[in-house]
């Protein structure tokens, strides 16, 4: 199984774009409603997300009604063609939604053509290889103790654990997202579907 190469450290300039974002994102609440449970496999295509079992995940993103910011970050960090490769991965994907919550000058930033290396290390983090249903998330967690740690493809770490029903992921940096939508199979992996953008450490 083939990795994806981690990527440079972001620059001393974004960095302080970075800590904005985490503000923005790590005020995030560890009891969110409506959140998908451990283990609760959504049918594809159910709510409509315009994803297919039948093809990758970068092909899904790309037809995701509301992962339109992730594609075009995927696609200026040069990412979407390691994510149509055979994989498996797992990817935690942030929705239209999540990318709001980040601060306009921290993502105005991250697409500018200088700062390909800093998205890509962000995207990165939100990427695991290897395919991971949330029923194997639960079982690990279990088995960790209640909290689970997991390598991205950046090789940064990434906790796991459950709050309440729902799935919480704690990033290196200390932000936190929830996943909303699980399971959603893809040809080459599993996507979940986060409802923030996850900050690798600086």
């Amino acid at each position: 199984m083939s990795r994806a190469k981690p990527f440079a450290v972001p620059t001393l300039a974004l960095t302080a774009a970075l800590s904005l974002g985490l503000a923005a994102c790590g005020s995030e609440s560890e009891t969110t409603t409506g959140t998908a449970t451990v283990g609760d496999a959504i049918a594809v295509g159910a709510t409509g997300d315009g994803m297919a079992a039948d093809r990758t995940i970068a092909d899904n993103i790309a037809a995701s009604p509301i992962h339109t910011s992730l594609a075009a970050a995927l696609t200026q960090a040069g990412l979407a063609q390691t994510l149509s490769s055979a994989g498996p991965f797992t990817v935690f994907a942030p929705t239209d939604a999540a990318f709001t919550q980040v601060p306009p000058v921290t993502r105005d930033g991250w697409m500018r053509p200088a700062q390909r290396s800093v998205l890509a290390g962000v995207l990165n983090y939100h990427v695991v290889p290897g395919k991971l249903t949330a029923a194997d998330l639960a079982a690990q967690i279990d088995a960790a103790g209640g909290q689970l740690t997991l390598k991205t493809a950046d090789g940064q770490d990434l906790m796991v654990r459950e709050s309440g029903d729902s799935i919480l992921l704690t990033s290196a940096s200390g932000n936190k997202a929830v996943v909303t939508q699980a399971d959603v199979g893809q040809a080459n992996g599993v996507v979940h579907v986060i409802d923030a953008v996850l900050l690798p450490r600086t």
